[in-house]
């Protein structure tokens, strides 16, 4: 039996890209031939994968394949008509809603998606999702068969030093308020901007926000974030757009709190990032965010950006507070230690290889 992978893309530094890597090194360590099959690819990454059409050559009734599901595409047809058993990880789509004032396109695609994601209920051997979040929509779509396999996130990356430039260029002297993603709309970007101007107006003028996150496609939601800047009159605010790895190092270990208002998230691996980087982490409790942080760090259940302010405040006052949180956000990574995550995987593997 040899264990493959699908996607639609491999990235670079990109969470999902990060696990598939992380899961075919797992299976090779088990005695498993294993490859990743992929239409579109980050240059840096040629060296990982290999062309989906070639799978053919591969393609067996012993073999198991794992989808990593995304908006559809010709990868994602050719899964469907293979022989193999089938396991698809579902790692949630962004309902569309959130792009209809800014990407018509990603609006078209995710809309697409959606309805694509209940044509596979029968086609797939296992349905996974990388939280109970997703396992649930998985399950609520009808798919008969289904499962929970975290994010397999090696953080030990994280104990390089980082990129010497950005640590010189804003290790200033002032408190720093980090979020790191995308800037999508459904991450909500404008609600943090909006408790950072609260924050440093009421409590901090000494304190600067760190926003990291490609923007390249989002430009008009860029905009918009701008024009929200200058009408409320705040400086220190930074964009960083995309960055490197050992930058997104240095941008963690500068910062003193991590701020996520996002309002849909199938999983949130910077949060567990943040966990990592010894960071207090405050974020609302919206789709997978309560059961990613597992307990650690803080939960918002309603918006008040003012509220949010002073807490932001007295994290970075009270020492005592500040360690409870970073023990509790240690004792919470607990759970998704690769050799546990490890585990489920060859568990669900071997469930379906026995069908």
């Amino acid at each position: 039996m040899e264990i493959h992978q699908f996607a639609t893309s491999l990235s670079y530094g990109d969470a999902i890209s990060d696990e598939m890597l992380e899961i075919q090194k797992i299976l090779r360590e088990e005695g498993y031939k294993s490859e990743i099959f992929i239409k579109f690819y980050d240059p840096r990454m040629a060296r990982h994968i290999k062309d989906f059409r070639e799978y053919k050559k591969f393609s067996s009734p012993q073999n198991v394949v794992i989808f990593h599901f995304s908006i559809g595409s010709p990868v994602s047809k050719m899964f469907f008509r293979i022989p193999d058993k089938k396991i698809m990880i579902y790692h949630n789509i962004t309902p569309h809603d959130f792009f209809i004032d800014y990407h018509r396109v990603l609006t078209r695609e995710c809309y697409k998606g959606r309805l694509e994601i209940k044509l596979f209920v029968d086609k797939v051997d296992l349905a996974l999702g990388d939280s109970e979040f997703n396992r649930k929509e998985l399950e609520r779509i009808g798919y008969p068969h289904t499962g929970v396999l975290p994010l397999l996130l090696d953080f030990s990356k994280f104990d390089e030093e980082g990129d010497p430039v950005i640590r010189d260029v804003f290790s200033n002297g002032k408190t720093t308020i980090l979020f790191v993603g995308r800037l999508i709309p459904n991450k909500k970007f404008e609600d943090i901007i909006k408790t950072f101007y609260f924050y440093k107006k009421y409590f901090n003028p000494h304190s600067q926000l760190i926003l990291v996150g490609d923007y390249r496609g989002l430009e008009k939601y860029y905009a918009s974030l701008q024009d929200l800047i200058s009408k409320l009159g705040i400086s220190d605010v930074h964009f960083s757009g995309h960055v490197e790895f050992s930058e997104l190092v240095s941008f963690f270990r500068l910062a003193h709190i991590y701020l996520s208002f996002s309002e849909h998230e199938g999983f949130g691996a910077p949060l567990l990032e943040a966990f990592y980087m010894r960071m207090p982490v405050v974020a609302y409790a919206a789709g997978a965010v309560e059961e990613t942080m597992n307990k650690g760090g803080i939960l918002l259940f309603k918006k008040d950006f003012f509220k949010t302010a002073v807490l932001l405040d007295k994290i970075t006052r009270d020492k005592t507070l500040r360690e409870n949180l970073i023990d509790s956000q240690l004792s919470a990574l607990k759970k998704y230690k690769i050799e546990n995550i490890s585990s489920i995987l060859l568990r669900h593997i071997e469930r379906v290889s026995k069908r």
